[in-house]
């Protein structure tokens, strides 16, 4: 994968994987028939997927600096979007988001409009110049534009928070997807995720996660799709659901009108696992007011604008113009996905409800439903639960309870496909926390090894030494994020939004202002990011332990906090100190010209 030719060969060398993997998706489904079982199924997609991108990681294997930081720079548009799209839609967005769209209602669209629309400042504000500027990571820019190792480490603090919190979010879907899979216990499954995710970034480093995304979103996008459509069909909602899904919502809703409420005690709600949701809405604050969904929605722009796993991505492309191409292709890879996530947490709640379905479950008797196999799977797993809290025998509404992690993984199962459904699935989220883990884990080693072991402690390393420090880094982040995950301290996608948040904080404002503000320096740069970084941490943890907030900034939105205090103290500190000199101003006003040379030459 080192030779131009194979650049000028990418769309047929794609096509015949996903050729590849539409036949083995049909072997399967063939196996299947012939008595093949589905824990064997199930382990054959995982085996055979994370096999591929292990291939194309190995494949990939580079000792060329540029080419592992940064491609080589010569990742068309069309592929960087999908690598893009992959890279951003992790386990949360596969995995969680219908989960939450399912349990919370219209409130987690906030998920959907900010994650999307923070491309669209990613194209106007960030990417274009970024790529113009020529760096390796993030603190890169940070770094050279204001000048100092103080703002580059501060820079790499915030990525190292953001990201780490993010990462083990990642590791958390793989391993859910792998125990479940695998059948083997969450603690221990985590660790198998962790060794498939770094066989696709340790020796290629971003060419190796480059390929690696690409065939992972061929992967999650026919993993994700084909049982929305298929659900669709089966249950009488058209073949494009997306169309009909107001009137799919408003089945929903008489059917829970029609069946009433079960009043739950807490002594009942005690005996129910932790972390389980019973199947009809359960209103939040997310979705109370409409300043709580905007200040959602606006949290979640910001934070995408400001992940470092993000901005990478753009620096891989050959040109100016090619960044700002990329961006729009990976809107569209993006939208595929997207655009399905509420229908498919529609999809799912109508095959448990409607009596009118053989899948329904309401008014049929305990017994009955303990011993369906998909129930019996997943509550094996923790992540489902009935139980008789009114003493009739019968399954009533919030006598069922799941874990947002099941809404995806266990649809196909409820909905009555066959089980080669169920192992896509399973092979689509590995692929799709994978895809971002790996771009998470690089972020996080590539800005230590490179900002702050090359730059500021062993300016003269080789390039060999370089590579070496950043793999052993692979490895030690990798693994704390595993042991963290492990814990499960928060679930998949809360912790996601935290990630946003603290990118938020401490980045966004330092990145935009460093772009179009020539006056932003040093000083200003350095409060900002550690005074927002600070002030968004520590509203975090005083709303955590019992503080009311205010503004109606909760926990999902501290880094609205955060930025703003990060705004304030760059603005202020700046204008009270010394103006960057005319080198530096002038390097800003290059840097917004879209043609010409980049501003770094070889690092």
């Amino acid at each position: 994968m080192k030779s131009t030719n194979f650049i000028d060969n990418l769309p047929k060398v794609y096509g015949i994987y996903t050729g590849g993997f539409i036949g083995f998706i049909i072997l399967m489904a063939i196996a299947e028939q012939m008595g093949m079982s589905a824990k064997a199924i199930g382990i054959a997609f995982v085996a055979f997927t994370v096999f591929i991108y292990a291939l194309i990681g190995w494949l990939s294997r580079t000792a060329q600096a540029d080419a592992y930081y940064v491609a080589g720079r010569q990742v068309p548009t069309v592929f960087n979007g999908m690598a893009t799209a992959a890279d951003w839609m992790s386990g949360a967005s596969f995995v969680a988001m219908a989960g939450g769209i399912y349990f919370k209602g219209y409130g987690y669209m906030a998920l959907l409009v900010g994650w999307t629309g923070g491309y669209v400042l990613v194209a106007s504000l960030l990417a274009p110049y970024l790529r113009k500027f020529g760096c390796y990571t993030v603190p890169d820019f940070i770094g050279t534009r204001y000048g100092g190792n103080l703002a580059r480490f501060s820079a790499v603090v915030v990525l190292t928070v953001a990201s780490f919190t993010y990462v083990t979010a990642q590791i958390n879907a793989t391993g859910t997807i792998a125990s479940v899979a695998l059948d083997i216990p969450f603690q221990y499954a985590v660790y198998i995720g962790l060794i498939s995710i770094l066989l696709c970034s340790m020796l290629g480093g971003m060419r190796g996660v480059t390929w690696t995304q690409v065939a992972q979103y061929i992967v999650l996008i026919i993993a994700y799709l084909l049982p929305v459509f298929w659900i669709s069909n089966k249950i009488g909602a058209g073949f494009f659901p997306h169309f009909m899904l107001a009137d799919e919502v408003a089945r929903i809703g008489e059917l829970e009108a029609q069946f009433g409420f079960v009043k739950n005690s807490a002594a009942d709600l005690a005996t129910v696992p932790k972390g389980l949701a019973g199947i009809t809405k359960a209103h939040s604050a997310v979705n109370a007011t409409p300043w709580a969904f905007i200040s959602l929605a606006l949290a979640m722009m910001m934070g995408t604008a400001s992940l470092p796993h993000v901005m990478m991505r753009y620096f891989t492309t050959p040109s100016v113009k090619a960044a700002r191409k990329s961006v729009g292709w990976s809107l569209f890879f993006i939208f595929l996905l997207y655009s399905s996530a509420p229908m498919l947490a529609t999809l799912s709640k109508l095959s448990l409800l409607d009596p009118n379905l053989s899948t329904g479950i309401i008014g049929k008797s305990i017994a009955e439903v303990q011993a369906i196999d998909w129930y019996q799977n997943w509550n094996a797993a923790n992540l489902m639960f009935v139980s008789d809290f009114n003493g009739n025998g019968t399954v009533e509404l919030n006598e069922f309870f799941m874990g947002g992690k099941a809404v995806v993984l266990a649809t196909p199962e409820i909905a009555g496909l066959p089980y080669v459904i169920s192992g896509l699935v399973a092979a689509g989220g590995m692929a799709a926390a994978m895809s971002t883990a790996d771009g998470l884990i690089l972020a996080i080693a590539n800005a230590i090894s490179h900002d702050v072991y090359y730059k500021i402690i062993d300016p003269k390393a080789e390039t060999a030494k370089r590579l070496v420090v950043a793999r052993v880094l692979l490895v030690v982040i990798g693994f704390a994020g595993a042991t963290i995950a492990a814990m499960e301290i928060q679930g998949i996608l809360g912790s996601v939004i935290w990630a946003f948040d603290f990118a938020m904080s401490g980045l966004f404002f330092p990145l935009v202002l460093g772009v179009w503000w020539k006056r932003a320096n040093r000083q200003g740069a350095i409060a900002g990011m550690l005074g927002g970084l600070a002030a968004g941490t520590w509203y975090l943890v005083w709303v955590r332990t019992g503080g009311s907030g205010f503004l109606g900034i909760t926990q999902l939105t501290f880094g609205i906090f955060g930025s703003a205090v990060s705004l304030v103290a760059m603005v202020v500190v700046s204008l009270m100190t010394q103006e960057p000199d005319k080198a530096t101003q002038k390097m800003v006003d290059e840097v917004r010209v879209p043609s010409g040379k980049t501003i770094l030459g070889k690092q």
